[in-house]
């Protein structure tokens, strides 16, 4: 079955989040969070790893999570295998207790915004949900959240930090004075939840996050593009799946069609103009369909080739070589197959003089 790919690297952050089997429970009682919150802590002392937010729901977990081994995949692993095993023993239970595979999407920890996005969305969990009263206690009742932690204990557990947070906000350090203003600002998010004034604007704020495959500047997107062709390199690409595959998936589309543009001389914005049975334009068509797994969607919307089964006729026309125009326009695109790079004309000029 194909899978996403995980993006492991030294010092990574992920939110990472799982939900139970068939969306059911994965905590009976306030035993079994407990020995969820046990078992975290063992596994960040066995790999490490360290937890800047968490909040436990009744059939679902949040984590910002840091990995500083490059480790996750081996941790979580042994995480939820272990929390799985433990909690059917207690219970006298057999099978799975989450809902296949957790997400783990990376977080740029260097920008605050995404960083603290993050963070306000794990903490403010209980308040979406409706299980915190605003009017008494808030989202310091809520037990199973870092938060209470955060702004009440002066001291943490080795692998829960709160030290970054404070820093994205402007507090000075994790003193009393520090937690309190923390605590301000978490009541006045509730408040804007909660509030007359909110709109489905913060609802579609969040929604947007979850579905991204990483939350980051474009800069942090594309170095992460390089890890994902690193990873996929040399492997079955059918194996994976995901939002950051098709974005691999283009990157290199877009590579290998700058790359023919230019052996034919030609301006992205001229082929967009030129008729949709252009030989030049379906060559390029052929080209990209015949070196990448984009789909014709892309192939189309990229070109200017209007429906997706123009881009079936011109693969048809270059595999048939019938008409010498598209004869030559494919001798010249073989050097697009032969160098993943820009070919110099110099390289192609000595290329064709060796084929006559």
């Amino acid at each position: 079955m194909a899978r996403k790919v995980r993006i492991e690297y030294a010092g990574a952050v992920y939110h990472v989040m799982s939900r139970g089997d068939r969306r059911e429970s994965i905590f009976f009682d306030d035993k079994d969070r407990e020995m969820f919150l046990a078992t975290l802590a063992e596994m960040c002392e066995r790999t490490g790893a360290l937890v800047h937010s968490y909040v436990l729901m009744n059939n679902h977990y949040h984590l910002l999570l840091e990995t500083p081994e490059g480790n996750l995949v081996a941790g979580m692993k042994w995480f939820q295998g272990t929390y799985t095993q433990r909690f059917n023993a207690c219970h006298l239970l057999k099978g799975h207790l989450f809902q296949g595979r957790y997400k783990a999407i990376p977080v740029e920890a260097e920008s605050g915004e995404y960083f603290m996005t993050v963070s306000d969305y794990i903490h403010l969990n209980p308040v979406r949900a409706g299980m915190v009263n605003v009017g008494k206690g808030g989202l310091e009742e809520y037990r199973w959240s870092s938060f209470p932690e955060f702004v009440k204990k002066h001291e943490l557990p080795e692998w829960l930090k709160r030290k970054w947070i404070f820093e994205r906000l402007g507090l000075p350090d994790e003193g009393h004075g520090s937690r309190r203003r923390y605590g301000a600002l978490m009541r006045a998010r509730t408040r804007e939840m909660t509030g007359e004034a909110a709109t489905g604007e913060e609802a579609q704020k969040w929604k947007g996050m979850r579905q991204r495959w990483c939350l980051g500047s474009d800069g942090f997107g594309e170095k992460l593009m390089d890890k994902v062709g690193k990873i996929i390199a040399g492997r079955k690409r059918g194996s994976y799946r995901g939002a950051e595959l098709r974005r691999h998936d283009e990157k290199e589309a877009e590579k290998i069609l700058t790359n023919g543009l230019r052996i034919l001389g030609l301006k992205a914005e001229v082929m967009e103009l030129a008729k949709k049975s252009d030989p030049r334009k379906q060559g390029l068509a052929w080209l990209v369909k015949s070196r990448t797994i984009v789909g014709d969607e892309w192939i189309c919307k990229r070109l200017n080739m209007g429906h997706p089964s123009n881009v079936s006729r011109a693969v048809a026309a270059y595999r048939a070589l019938i008409d010498p125009k598209r004869k030559r326009l494919k001798r010249k695109l073989h050097v697009c197959r032969d160098w993943p790079l820009v070919a110099p004309p110099v390289i192609f000029h000595l290329r064709k003089k060796s084929e006559r």
